[in-house]
């Protein structure tokens, strides 16, 4: 079994590496580190394309891993690749570029290159699903397209409304309460979340599928104590100060929730 694995593995985790040492290269002549987001995205991508086309498992289950995988992973990156070309550096890297000082070329490689690692260690579920023989599909990994189906619903949805809000100049400077916003300072995040929990429902009915659960809680980490929400945080409330912090005691950080109302 280890011998049939192991490809699917060494493959995505080749592919990751390359990319993110390519745009790596790329990001010193755009000096805009934020494709690094975009390379992550479309590495975990990859992950799925390898455990579809290279897994040992059954045909169908390798199918729907790689359709989801995939379909999460196009419509972000293209989101991700759009506001890069579009917008000034995320404040987030010219943050780094402040606290690491010298040697940036090789401390962000560090950076990029870990992104890629991270994602073949976070894409366990998609090499878990792929590697399990059997032919019944489980309740869990049919929940888990239902879940996934709602994530990139969701998360393109709220995307999409808080493009529309910052296309309109007359929204300058505001804090966008528009839909899910208005539930959710960070909808965007949820349904990303959520989709962590998705990838690992389609691995939970296969052999060694508790064993992806570390997931979803790692991203949920790094969404709501890292690289997330409070680097996401301080540089709105730096930006748009009194009204961001009305907004920060009246909206939900995480769970779309219905906003509170002010005594």
């Amino acid at each position: 079994m280890a011998s049939a694995v192991w490809p699917m593995i060494v493959v995505g985790t080749s592919a990751a590496v390359g990319l993110l040492f390519v745009l790596w290269l790329l990001h010193l002549r755009w000096r805009n580190a934020a494709v690094v987001d975009v390379g992550w995205t479309v590495a975990i991508g990859l992950q799925a394309v390898s455990a579809a086309f290279l897994g040992p498992g059954d045909l169908t289950r390798r199918v729907v891993v790689g359709a989801v995988g995939v379909a999460w992973s196009a419509r972000l990156a293209l989101h991700l690749a759009r506001r890069v070309a579009s917008e000034p550096e995320d404040a987030r890297y010219a943050e780094l570029r402040a606290r690491w000082g010298g040697n940036l070329r090789l401390k962000f490689l560090a950076f990029f290159l870990f992104q890629g690692v991270l994602a073949v260690a976070l894409s366990a579920p998609f090499y878990v699903a792929a590697a399990d023989p059997s032919t019944r599909l489980s309740p869990l990994l049919l929940i888990g397209v239902v879940l996934a189906a709602i994530s990139v619903i969701g998360e393109g949805t709220a995307d999409a409304q808080l493009r529309r809000f910052k296309a309109d100049p007359a929204n300058r400077g505001q804090v966008c309460r528009v839909g899910l916003w208005g539930w959710s300072r960070h909808p965007n995040y949820f349904f990303d979340w959520l989709i962590w929990c998705a990838f690992v429902l389609l691995a939970l009915g296969s052999p060694y599928g508790w064993a992806t659960l570390g997931s979803p809680l790692l991203m949920l980490y790094f969404l709501l104590r890292v690289t997330g929400i409070p680097a996401t945080e301080a540089h709105a409330v730096r930006s748009r100060g009194a009204a961001y912090q009305r907004y920060q005691q009246e909206v939900s950080a995480f769970v779309p929730l219905p906003p509170r109302t002010r005594g």
